[in-house]
């Protein structure tokens, strides 16, 4: 049967509107967050902060994204995913607009609270926006927020020392205040253009929302996630702490930079395979196997190899990231993807939170720096044994 063609011309200004309010969506995760790290010198020298409190501060995220997954999940079902994207962002910008006006530290922190809440919430509402919005291209659509992500991690680290500061006068209030305009200024992109559907809860018996922790499958996909999360995060932590334990301090710039922008190219890869490769499992134990030998490489190389390895671990992070993001809203039914993405996220940012501690102690208990790895070596062996052990279905015929 054929489409008309204004039919088709219509649909397909749908979806590249869907994929750019996805990708906006997805820059709205991460922006805020790291607005913070290039300014840590300036608040601690205001402030008066110890390198115990600038741990909090940097801390409070993680335990947010752990710790007010579920609630995220309680607010779709009452309030539906778009709904809940939408008052995630805002309270991610007024977070994030607190925190410039805070007078003392513990102010500072319950606004990072704020910010880290907001984020929080969000991240179980995508999912079910993809499969609403794009229910015969998830691949596509999870690669379209992750690039997002992945994108808005990079714009407040390379912008806020050259650009953004000095045009503030090195006023670190002043750059979370700049920060927080784009993240309002998505919610509102949003919440005028982005389709009703999920929009709202579908009428009739309540939606749940506690997710079922029986049900292996939520383990095995929050453990993986995790695996991925603990790998990316022990390393941002101990890299450089590791390059100076080796005698290269003069590559932990370098070596950073590799890890993180080793992700873009990933994300842009997975934008054209995504679709071919969200069904598969052997992606899944390649990005397991590009991800050990990036780990192994890092301990046992020389200097040069060590940002090499860097690079290519943050390519296969990346890698992985999407395709199990992707997972809820193909293994689980419409109705129950937040609920399953709630609780994936809660486990693997708390494995997020454990593996660097883990890391820290077998450093300290061993005296040898490489034994800092090993944590995500078992991490990326683990997600090669649960890759096994999901079922991807078929993929259906629209």
């Amino acid at each position: 049967m054929l489409v008309p063609s204004d039919t088709r011309a219509s649909r397909t200004r749908q979806f590249i509107l869907c994929a750019l309010l996805l990708w906006l969506a997805g820059n709205g995760l991460r922006i805020t967050i790291l607005a913070v790290p290039p300014v840590i010198p300036l608040i601690r020298a205001d402030l008066g902060m110890t390198e115990t409190m600038v741990g909090i501060l940097t801390g409070l995220p993680p335990v947010l994204f752990a710790c007010a997954a579920v609630l995220g999940s309680l607010l779709i079902a009452r309030f539906g995913a778009l709904n809940t994207l939408v008052g995630g962002l805002l309270a991610t910008a007024a977070g994030s607009a607190l925190r410039g006006a805070a007078p003392e530290i513990f102010t500072l922190y319950a606004a990072t609270v704020l910010t880290g809440f907001g984020v929080a919430i969000m991240h179980p509402a995508l999912p079910p926006l993809v499969r609403s919005w794009m229910p015969q291209r998830i691949g596509f659509g999870t690669a379209v927020f992750t690039n997002g992500l992945l994108v808005g991690e990079i714009f407040p680290v390379a912008l806020t020392i050259p650009l953004v500061l000095p045009l503030l006068g090195n006023s670190w209030r002043g750059s979370f205040l700049v920060w927080a305009v784009p993240v309002a200024l998505i919610a509102v992109a949003i919440m005028l253009l982005a389709p009703r559907r999920a929009a709202t809860p579908q009428a009739g018996a309540p939606q749940r929302w506690w997710p079922d922790w029986g049900d292996p499958l939520i383990w095995r996909l929050g453990i993986a996630l995790g695996s991925v999360n603990a790998m990316y995060f022990t390393t941002n932590a101990f890299l450089p702490d590791y390059l100076h334990h080796v005698g290269r301090p003069d590559l932990v710039s370098t070596a950073l930079t590799a890890l993180n922008v080793g992700q873009i190219p990933a994300s842009f890869l997975l934008l054209a395979l995504a679709g071919r490769l969200e069904r598969k499992t052997w992606p899944h134990l390649a990005c397991g196997v590009g991800s050990l030998a990036a780990i192994v490489g890092i301990a046992v190389l020389p200097g040069p190899g060590i940002v090499a390895c860097a690079a290519v671990l943050g390519f296969f992070a990346a890698a992985i990231l999407i395709l199990m993001l992707a997972l809820p809203p193909l293994l689980a039914p419409a109705q129950d993807v937040h609920r399953v993405a709630s609780a994936m996220f809660t486990i693997s940012y708390s494995c997020a939170v454990i593996a660097p501690v883990l890391s820290g102690l077998l450093w300290d208990a061993t005296g040898l720096a490489w034994t800092a790895f090993v944590p995500l070596g078992v991490c990326a062996c683990t997600l090669m044994a649960l890759a096994r052990t999901i079922r991807l279905p078929a993929k259906t015929q629209s």
